[in-house]
């Protein structure tokens, strides 16, 4: 059987594709976790072999990498760093003689207005240029990424955003890890780009209604400018630099950023994508 590997392996997502790739049927022992603190290891199923590798340590990738047929290269999630870690990544792949890279990207990563997606279209190019068969997934929205609302919006009955009435096409982690182990376990998609997006795309009024279900209080949306979204999230303690960046991914949201009407995603795992709500009640 041919080594299928995933970086950042212990992080939700990481640890989520594993989960996927041995439902499919690989053995733990052809799946090769790579990770940044072996400690964290313990919590991944029985079986499944550590490589220890920090996406700064290219020597170590490279050695991690010897022997792998299939890489899930789960982008790092340190914003600003990316760029740099990825190129150690892809570089390492190459000297270890990688035979195909799936790589976790940014929904339309190329016409995007997030921030986020500037680092993901350099590693883009940089799979391009390697001569390593390659697929990109670009994921949309975690809709767990609005857990954090949830404990504020029931005490208060208020979420708050400066997304307007822009349409996100969210999905549950588990979907996207879903889709990157169908495409790291089977064959044809080499040269692939994958647009990822859920159905039924919502607005922030919609997902307040979502909270409201899942927590069973009434929760409304207040929309505030940018600015005022920044000083709010500062004022509970954000750092200034994250709660402007954090604003203004809601901007780009209220454009458009966030909205697909692609179905690759369902295409892909051959069911329709987790809801908002299923995926909130089941945290």
């Amino acid at each position: 059987m041919s080594t299928i590997a995933v970086t950042g392996a212990t992080g939700h997502l990481g640890g989520l594709i594993i989960d996927a790739i041995l439902a499919r049927g690989v053995a733990a022992s052809d799946v090769l976790a790579i990770v940044r603190d072996p400690a964290k290891a313990a919590r991944l199923p029985e079986g499944v072999r550590v490589a220890e590798a920090s996406y700064e340590d290219q020597a170590a990738l490279t050695a991690a990498l010897t022997g792998v047929d299939t890489l899930l290269f789960v982008s790092g999630s340190e914003p600003g760093k990316r760029a740099a870690q990825h190129r150690n990544v892809v570089a390492a792949a190459q000297e270890a003689g990688v035979g195909f890279i799936a790589y976790t990207s940014l929904l339309d990563a190329d016409t995007s207005a997030l921030s986020l997606a500037e680092e993901h279209v350099i590693t883009e190019k940089l799979l391009a240029d390697s001569g390593i068969d390659h697929a990109v997934l670009r994921n949309g929205w975690y809709w767990e990424n609005y857990a954090s609302a949830l404990s504020g919006a029931a005490a208060s009955g208020e979420f708050h955003g400066a997304a307007g009435e822009g349409l996100v096409s969210g999905a549950a982690r588990k979907d996207y890890a879903e889709a990157a182990a169908v495409v790291g376990t089977t064959p044809g998609h080499a040269g692939k780009v994958y647009e990822l997006a859920g159905a039924p795309a919502l607005s922030y009024p919609q997902i307040a209604e979502g909270i409201a279900e899942v927590t069973g209080r009434l929760v409304v949306y207040v929309n505030q400018s940018e600015a005022a979204y920044a000083d709010q999230l500062a004022s509970h303690g954000l750092p200034q630099e994250v709660a402007q960046m954090l604003a203004g991914w809601d901007t780009a949201i209220a454009g458009g950023a966030l909205f697909s009407t692609s179905t690759d995603l369902a295409d892909l795992i051959g069911r329709p994508s987790t809801s908002l709500v299923e995926t909130l009640r089941a945290l």
